[in-house]
């Protein structure tokens, strides 16, 4: 077994831990420049009304892929637990099971959103002054979504290999392709959110081409083979009963997200640039405190597989421990920051920037909290546990906010952004106090033979 995966399963965990994540850390960090170098062009050089027509289509796409990404979850934990156990087949067969997964997801994603996008924007109640300028945005989106299908596929395996590195190179140099790109697109050729929708698709082909280059070049029993990509049976039944629970929590959890994306085009085109620009800013905390999760899986994931249930264990609080101490500072940071951070984002409007502010204030100074939830329901799937977390996380996230929103949220003095963002912090604590109680539960249960201790 490489080095690699010798972290996992032996050493101290910690500083693995923290070796394993950065990379993580840095790698979504890059990959949500693409967006945001997407809102910063276009607030510049456009206007604050391009800038919410970009964010208005945030939610809607993330409902729409959230499912299949989900998907790659299932074959990164899959993998995780082969390499535990040492099954070289079966890590072959799941790899050359997921490949052909994420090229079929990609062509089904853009019939769906490039023949449905202005459908879907009326729905959301997308203002008419944004509306066409959104739609244009999602169909290049969506026309290049199967090289984001295959990038998460196989940037999945990888990390479930113990290489998150190689991920962070290629984003690297897709994100200075995509910055460039943009640059040209809107400021010498005048496309408008066209040019930035197409920039970020040319870049996430070029993270698709090198992930998959990658996994091809390797060396053990993750190379790929494209002559050999077929749906082997067993793989591809443990990927969907692992990662369709995932894919359904993501997608409902993107529906309460829709409804709040609604709410806020409700108070107008101002409210909406201030969410948008917020909303990004706040993203840079997530994939942060999203990492941990990522980590938490496949570390569980792997020590699951190879019985060592005390590591299973001490995985998730020190993953907990640093997710708070990130959040905690990121949050803060962010907010102390945002008026300077959202004036990049927003030009022409210091009202947007006021509104920007109520957001980070009532999101970003509690997210650890919403890392503490990510965390705990990652090592729930690690352990293969997918469809626990799944229904915690409907009646924790989707269900509640959605009952906010159709009751508090519609009492009049209560019918304000403040209210509207105060339902995130509510369902953070309740889901995670739930998704604890299971994996303990869980956890008892699989390791009945070893004592609940750490060491």
């Amino acid at each position: 077994m490489k080095r690699q995966n010798q972290t996992m399963l032996q050493g101290p965990l910690f500083p693995n831990i923290i070796a394993y994540t950065v990379p993580i850390i840095l790698t979504s960090l890059l990959q949500l420049l693409f967006n945001a170098a997407d809102l910063i062009v276009v607030g510049r050089f456009c206007g604050s009304v391009s800038v919410a027509a970009v964010g208005a289509t945030g939610a809607i796409t993330n409902l729409i892929i959230n499912f299949f990404i989900g998907l790659s979850v299932g074959a990164g934990v899959t993998v995780a637990h082969a390499l535990g156990s040492r099954e070289d087949d079966v890590v072959h067969c799941t790899v050359h099971t997921a490949y052909p997964t994420a090229l079929f997801s990609g062509v089904f994603l853009t019939a769906v959103g490039v023949s449905l996008s202005e459908t879907f924007l009326r729905w959301m109640g997308t203002p008419d002054t944004v509306l066409p300028l959104s739609a244009v945005y999602m169909k290049i989106y969506f026309a290049g979504i199967t090289f984001t299908m295959v990038y998460n596929f196989c940037a999945a395996i990888l990390r479930a290999a113990g290489d998150t590195k190689s991920p962070l190179v290629f984003l690297t140099f897709a994100g200075a392709v995509n910055v460039v790109l943009n640059v040209i697109f809107v400021t010498v050729l005048h496309m408008n959110v066209a040019g930035v929708a197409l920039a970020t698709t040319v870049s996430q082909g070029i993270s698709a081409v090198l992930v998959t280059i990658a996994l091809m070049r390797r060396r053990d029993a993750c190379k790929l083979e494209l002559r050999k990509m077929k749906f082997y049976g067993p793989q591809l039944k443990k990927i969907l009963r692992i990662g369709m629970p995932a894919g359904i929590q993501g997608s409902l959890f993107s529906i309460s997200n829709v409804l709040i994306q609604s709410s806020v085009n409700s108070f107008g085109d101002v409210l909406m640039s201030g969410n948008a620009a917020s909303g990004n800013i706040e993203g840079f905390v997530y994939v942060s405190l999203n990492a941990f999760q990522q980590t938490a899986v496949n570390f569980v994931g792997q020590n699951a597989g190879a019985r060592q249930y005390r590591r299973v264990y001490r995985t998730l609080w020190i993953c907990l421990g640093c997710v708070t101490v990130v959040g905690l500072t990121l949050g803060n940071l962010a907010y102390a920051l945002g008026p300077k951070l959202l004036s990049i984002y927003i030009t022409d409007s210091q009202e947007a920037i006021s509104y920007g502010m109520i957001r980070l204030g009532f999101i970003c100074l509690p997210y650890f909290l919403c890392g503490l939830m990510d965390v705990t329901t990652g090592a729930l799937r690690g352990m293969g546990a997918s469809f626990v977390p799944m229904v915690i996380c409907i009646l924790g996230v989707c269900v509640f906010r959605i009952g906010w929103i159709y009751t508090i949220f519609q009492i009049p003095k209560f019918h304000t952004p403040q209210c509207l963002y105060f339902s995130y912090t509510v369902s953070w604590i309740i889901t995670f106090l739930c998704q604890m109680a299971a994996f303990l539960i869980v956890y008892r249960r699989q390791a009945k033979e070893e004592p609940l201790v750490s060491h």
